[in-house]
C-alpha cells in the first residue's frame, strides 16, 4: 500500500506541473519527512520596492513589553499586495513570515 500511495502521489505532481497554470486553484509547500515549514514572526524595517519589504526577526518576551529584534534584517514579499503598485505596510508593523523555497513570504493587509 506505501508503494501505491508514493506511485499515486507522484503521479499527481506530475500531473499538475503539465497542466495549464490558469486551472490550478491551490498552492502547496512540501517538506521532507521529519522537516517543518520555518516560520519566524518579524517587524517590517522599511519598503524595498512594491510589495517587497525589508524585515527583522524578532523575539517575543514578557507580556507587555515590546519584542526584541535579533539578527540582520532580509528580504519578504508581502503576498496581500499586488505587485503592481507601491506596497503601504508602515514601520514597525508585525507579521508572521514563512520561507518556501528560496522565498521569505508574508501575507498583511495594509
Amino acid at each position: 500500500m506505501e508503494s501505491r500511495y508514493t506511485t499515486d502521489q507522484q503521479q499527481v505532481l506530475a500531473d499538475m506541473a503539465r497542466g495549464d497554470s490558469a486551472h490550478r486553484r491551490e498552492t502547496s509547500s512540501l517538506v521532507a519527512p521529519g522537516a517543518g515549514v520555518s516560520a519566524w514572526a518579524v517587524t517590517v524595517k522599511s519598503l524595498i520596492h512594491r510589495n517587497v519589504y525589508s524585515v527583522c526577526a524578532v523575539v517575543i518576551g514578557d507580556a507587555g513589553a515590546p519584542p526584541d529584534e535579533i539578527g540582520d534584517p532580509v528580504e519578504a514579499t508581502n503576498l496581500a499586495e499586488s505587485y503592481q503598485y507601491q506596497g503601504t505596510l508602515p514601520p514597525g508593523t508585525y507579521a508572521i513570515m514563512f520561507r518556501l523555497g528560496e522565498q521569505n513570504v508574508l501575507y498583511v493587509q495594509p
